[in-house]
């Protein structure tokens, strides 16, 4: 055998059409095309979004039914940055299928991704995100009543050492040697600096000091210990089937119990936009919908149980450890909503709440920040964070429904192909018994957990 040598690649000028391997979807890409395709998402986006593009001005706009797509792709590829997207696309020809662009076309750059998310208003994600959440309540996967609520922490694309004063606008160091100055050391070194910072007391407060790159991140410490610059995430999860209900963005300096009540207000207002929708509003009960919530210990105080029980919700929200003479100021209305709290806990139903809720919320956590990639962020201003994390978590939500109801992993997976083939085979098999070749429709798709009507459609 000769040995070879590696030669530079001479792309030929022309090519015979003929020559070009044929595009073959993904399997998993596939199923998910069709059931997008059952459930009219097409023309529902091409709608919403039609007011944020001009008519016959400008270059050719990326199509907000591939924009999503492409988010969305995000979580199920795993990929952490709208650059990483685009690259991805270029790359996969079954990608480039599931997108609908043919062999000689070219996929939409980073550019393109990030200017189409910058004139897209973040109500317009968030429609998005309701109408994976009608989807989920079309195939029986959203029950709504029992809600558990928990946040974590992103990295943001900022870096602590850039951070400035409020005030006076200074970065750290310079602030550091005018500390100095003022203490008599007139040439301070390194090691000076370092001494004089470490006796400091809030040395790292977000009273004083900011990120001039990302103004909304806040300084932090994070799920390993570490401090960064960070906005905080908060899921309300469903129960019932561990879909996420809504996905807050918020402040990470907050702390939980300043946060709780806009994600219950968020979670109750995506269950009423599908309540409002007729075709599956028998899907959901409208006197049950977020009528208990389940939290960890950093959620209870006196005021959120008030407030909880104010709002008609029945809490299940672990109490910390605290002195038994507390001092109530005579709230009778908190301390009997604590009390009912405590005693729910304590319950059957209440404790095996509370190990649902961790199973449930840190496999949404997992699923979406760790193998989803996004626990770095590469965006700034929380606005562009809130509407990368919407669609990255109704592509969980999509997920939840082709594993569920079809039994499918998502594509990276090492089963994800092999089911996917098997499903796909099957059902070629059985509309040629029929003698025809049937349009995909959840009943017609023969799998060992079929899908009910895609009233959606209709």
């Amino acid at each position: 055998m000769a040995l070879g040598t590696r030669n530079a690649i001479a792309q030929p000028l022309f090519i015979n059409t003929a020559d070009i391997p044929a595009l073959k979807p993904h399997p998993y890409y596939d199923q998910v095309n069709k059931v997008l395709d059952a459930h009219h998402f097409d023309p529902f986006v091409q709608a919403r979004c039609a007011e944020f593009y001009a008519s016959n001005v400008g270059r050719p706009g990326l199509s907000p039914a591939i924009y999503f797509r492409c988010l969305m792709l995000g979580y199920l590829e795993g990929i952490d940055s709208e650059r990483g997207i685009a690259w991805r696309i270029n790359d996969s020809l079954s990608l480039k299928t599931f997108l609908g662009y043919a062999i000689d076309q070219s996929t939409p750059d980073h550019s393109t991704l990030s200017r189409t998310r910058r004139l897209i208003s973040v109500e317009a994600h968030a429609e998005v995100f309701q109408f994976m959440l009608k989807l989920l309540a079309n195939h029986d996967l959203l029950g709504g009543k029992t809600v558990g609520i928990d946040s974590t922490t992103l990295e943001a694309n900022a870096a602590m050492k850039s951070i400035v004063r409020r005030d006076s606008g200074e970065g750290y160091t310079e602030f550091l040697e005018r500390l100095a100055k003022e203490s008599g050391i007139e040439t301070p070194t390194r090691e000076d600096l370092a001494k004089l910072d470490k006796t400091r007391k809030n040395k790292a407060s977000n009273d004083d000091w900011q990120s001039p790159d990302d103004p909304d991140a806040r300084i932090a410490k994070m799920k390993d210990g570490s401090t960064h610059l960070a906005h905080k995430a908060e899921h309300a999860i469903d129960m019932e089937s561990g879909a996420i209900l809504a996905v807050n963005v918020c402040d990470a300096a907050v702390g939980d119990t300043g946060t709780v009540i806009d994600t219950i207000v968020q979670a109750t207002e995506n269950l009423r936009a599908v309540l409002d929708d007729a075709r599956v509003s028998d899907k959901l009960d409208q006197e049950q919908i977020v009528s208990e919530v389940v939290n960890d210990k950093g959620y209870h105080s006196k005021q959120i149980m008030s407030d909880l029980k104010l709002m008609n919700i029945r809490s299940y929200t672990s109490e910390p450890r605290r002195k038994d003479n507390y001092d109530w100021n005579g709230d009778e209305q908190a301390r009997a909503a604590t009390h009912a709290n405590r005693r729910r806990i304590k319950g059957e139903r209440g404790k095996r709440l509370l190990r649902q809720r961790g199973e449930l919320i840190e496999r949404s956590f997992a699923h979406c920040y760790e193998t989803g990639a996004m626990r770095r962020l590469y965006l700034t201003r929380r606005q562009n964070v809130a509407k990368r994390v919407m669609i990255h978590a109704a592509g969980f939500n999509l997920a939840l429904v082709m594993r569920a109801r079809y039994g499918l992993r998502k594509p990276r997976s090492a089963r994800a192909g092999v089911f996917a083939a098997i499903l796909s085979l099957w059902t070629a098999l059985i509309d040629s018994l029929r003698g025809r070749a049937a349009p995909w429709h959840p009943q017609s798709n023969v799998n060992p957990r079929p899908s009910p009507h895609p009233r959606l459609a209709a």
